[in-house]
């Protein structure tokens, strides 16, 4: 799991460098190094847990919904939060504080934590039916 929130954030910010002057290209490369994060999350942890057919789409659902969750608290509600308190002449996407490049590699960091967290909670709800189950 490390690996993949390492990979992620470095391609995020390799992404934030090089190619999001784009106006289209840019946000379309971020969100596919997101999904590409949320599904080898996915599927990590259902091979790492030997899951059955259900088990990996159960997997691969939680990773997207975890990660998709993660991107949307931290893209607007945090970055709402953060943005005024920084008195930018512009937006930050036009300035070249290095904050931009902080976040840019925290988003990749943050879509792997989500996918991650969402990833434990089906765990633990299939830890606690197999439990009543087995009663």
């Amino acid at each position: 799991m490390k690996m993949i929130a390492l990979v992620a954030m470095l391609a995020m910010l390799l992404l934030g460098v090089f190619g999001t002057d784009a106006s289209v290209g840019g946000p379309v490369g971020m969100m596919m190094v997101a999904l590409a994060a949320m599904l080898a999350t996915g599927i990590h942890d259902a091979a790492a847990h030997a899951r059955g057919p259900l088990g990996w789409i159960a997997s691969l659902v939680a990773a997207f919904v975890g990660g998709i969750a993660a991107v949307i608290v931290f893209g607007m509600g945090l970055m709402e939060a953060i943005l005024p308190m920084l008195h930018l002449e512009g937006s930050l996407a036009s300035s070249q504080h290095p904050l931009k490049y902080v976040l840019f590699a925290a988003m990749g960091g943050i879509t792997v934590l989500g996918s991650w967290g969402a990833l434990l909670i089906v765990d633990r709800l299939r830890h606690m039916t197999a439990r009543r189950a087995s009663r």
